[in-house]
């Protein structure tokens, strides 16, 4: 009888994250079997030998797969589960596709259409050639490829996916967004005989089998997806392409968190590509010489761009409509003349982000979340954006029964109704999170490419890596809006936005005029971006992280705890806060700096009230300590490495 160390897909109590099982068949590290647990069955990962223990086993009901998972995966497995103190089952979880276990009916292989690519395939140029060599050349486990909108780093991304294949090696391509999935496929797909689309939109069956078919197959793959596709079982991983690497989307915050980021590090080679790299990122890379620069377009031509910031205090820039400055709305004009495209674009989507009473003052608010509800004007209804519950438009205060209601501010919808307005006869169309599943960007993007509509109007999804060739007007209506967010990453986010927003009419394609409207015009931030001087940028961020001791200057570990009652949540975080406090005295962790207790930006959603305490060391094992040192409850929930302490 054999006796392996079972890490189990569901969660079990006790201080172990493995189980001891017994097998009369020798296993392999890294197969996954079925298990009894308690009354019940579920699916796990051998992973260990182990003697035979003093106490009775259960055997294994079956061996799902005879393929073992690549090590590269389980290193991944006890590596997340070490460094952000993921619990072993969660991350097994994410590992293992859903229904892993079920009986499926083979699905046919569907046909590729190979007939069409986004992007012509243009040879390498000097530069690229010369980025290629030297991410080959550094030592570095990880690079980061700072190349700036339009410089070609899709076409870097398929030289260094032919150079691991012909080493008999997989790569794996991560995009931020399913949405940006389909333009990056088309491109490989020229290149590539079989690439493998991994994606949470995938039924459950057609993730099983692309899963399935990555695991049993020994010649090495192209894999490309969001997050998730971070796991997809290939032989002998090579390089992992991590693209837009400044993006949010790669940290998951729910469990297992973690940054996809950090853990593509620990798996193989490691190439981050982004024109508006995190300043933390480009700081850790710097220490280790491990930057490769790209600062030209790959497609050379005397096209260029003439960037104009408009004060939005000045109204008199505004005579021809509240949202859109009159040298804007001239130049939507001449680009519909010239039948070229116009994209505007406004981080925030709705009609009306705010309902209040010229009277007494009342705000419309979810009664849920006590956040402002937002006007949609077209489904006539207000709804939350954060529980997504929506409510009847008002037509009198509830207060005071005043008749007068006010709807502030404006959103990518009332923007659309505004460019209706002033442009009657233009094609618009809209890309939001509102937006019909048929008229997705990802969906008709051919259409958007092909110059078939006027006018884009978006947030901040039009601003991740699309080409739109045709753009010769591009509009930031209210540039400084994140700025005004309480959190440390507010600045580099803004920056981020601009400067990729600007990339959209900056790739060469055609003389653009490029507007961004902004209450606060002199503000670093907005030069920064306007001039895509991220030197200047970086220096002035890394400074004020300095000073505030934040990122990459420390390291930061967020706590949080959900209470029904707003009391109950108050007396808790006290208690734990002084608890922290003690510990790290009696510890003698003397650089460890723990704020005092306060209350989450969303302080109250329908699960309850939420405060939260923010610890910064200046070594990461300090804060372990301290996480390990607390009584773990329900009611607890802790972030380490936040990108974000709203």
């Amino acid at each position: 009888m054999n006796y392996y160390l079972i890490a189990p897909a569901k969660t079990f109590h006790s201080t172990d994250n493995t189980l001891t099982y017994s097998s009369s068949a020798p296993l392999k590290i890294g197969q996954i079997v079925e298990i009894s647990l308690g009354k019940n069955t579920t699916v796990g990962i051998v992973s260990a030998k182990t003697s035979k223990p003093e106490f009775e086993t259960k055997e294994i009901l079956r061996i799902i797969y005879p393929e073992p998972l690549p090590n590269h995966l389980i290193k991944a497995l006890f590596w997340l589960n070490d460094y952000y103190r993921c619990p072993l089952s969660a991350v097994v979880q994410a590992i293992l596709p859903r229904g892993i276990a079920k009986k499926r009916r083979p699905i046919k292989e569907s046909t590729v259409n190979r007939e069409t690519a986004t992007q012509p395939d243009n040879p390498l140029s000097p530069a690229q050639k010369r980025a290629i060599k030297e991410i080959n050349n550094c030592t570095s486990n990880t690079v980061l490829l700072h190349g700036i909108t339009g410089s070609g780093k899709t076409n870097i991304y398929i030289e260094l996916a032919k150079q691991t294949l012909a080493n008999n090696q997989s790569i794996i391509i991560l995009v931020p967004e399913i949405a940006l999935t389909s333009q990056l496929v088309r491109n490989f797909q020229t290149h590539f005989a079989n690439v493998i689309l991994l994606h949470s939109a995938q039924t459950e069956a057609v993730r099983h089998h692309l899963w399935q078919k990555s695991l049993q197959s020994n010649a090495p793959q192209v894999v490309i997806g969001p997050r998730s596709a971070l796991f997809a079982p290939v032989r002998n991983l090579g390089l992992i392409v991590i693209d837009e690497a400044h993006e949010p989307a790669y940290h998951q915050d729910q469990n297992p968190k973690y940054s996809a980021l950090r853990l593509a590090t620990i798996m193989a080679k490691t190439v981050l590509g982004s024109a508006t790299p995190l300043v933390a990122d480009y700081y850790l890379c710097k220490q280790h010489n491990a930057i490769v620069e790209l600062n030209e377009l790959a497609i050379k031509n005397t096209n260029s761009a003439k960037i104009s910031i408009v004060d939005l205090k000045n109204r008199s820039e505004f005579t021809r409509s509240r949202l859109l400055s009159n040298q804007l709305i001239n130049s939507i004009q001449a680009s519909l003349n010239q039948r070229t495209q116009s994209l505007i674009f406004h981080n925030r989507r709705g009609t009306a982000p705010l309902t209040i009473c010229d009277q007494c003052g009342w705000q419309a608010l979810c009664e849920n979340c006590l956040l402002p509800l937002v006007l949609h004007a077209d489904k006539y209804q207000m709804r939350c954006h954060v529980c997504g519950r929506n409510y009847p438009v008002p037509t009198a205060c509830p207060d005071c029964q005043n008749a007068t209601i006010h709807h502030k501010g404006f959103g990518t919808k009332l923007l659309e109704e505004e460019l209706g307005r002033l442009f009657p006869s233009a094609n618009i169309i809209r890309f939001d999170a509102d937006t019909d599943s048929d008229r997705q960007l990802h969906k008709i993007y051919n259409q958007v490419y092909a110059g078939n509509y006027d006018i884009i109007v978006g947030t901040q999804m039009i601003a991740k890596g699309f080409d739109f060739p045709k753009i010769s007007t591009l509009g930031i209506v209210q540039a400084d809006s994140g700025l005004s967010l309480p959190d440390y990453s507010s600045e580099e986010r803004t920056y981020q936005l601009i400067n990729q927003v600007i990339g959209r009419a900056n790739r060469g394609h055609q003389n653009s005029q490029i507007f961004i409207q902004s209450f606060q015009p002199d503000h670093p931030i907005i030069s920064y971006a306007a001039h895509s001087d991220y030197s200047n940028f970086y220096n002035y961020l890394l400074q004020r992280r300095k000073q505030s001791t934040l990122p990459p200057y420390s390291f930061l570990l967020k706590l949080s705890l959900t209470y029904k009652t707003e009391r109950g949540a108050i007396l808790n975080v006290q208690k734990l806060n002084k608890k922290i406090i003690q510990y790290a005295r009696q510890t003698k962790l003397s650089q460890v700096s723990i704020s005092p207790p306060m209350p989450a930006f969303h302080e109250r959603s329908n699960t309850g009230y939420t405060w939260q305490i923010i610890i910064k060391a200046k070594s990461r094992k300090d804060l372990l300590t301290i996480f390990d040192s607390l009584d773990k409850n329900p009611y607890l929930h802790y972030d380490f490495d936040p990108i974000s302490l709203l």
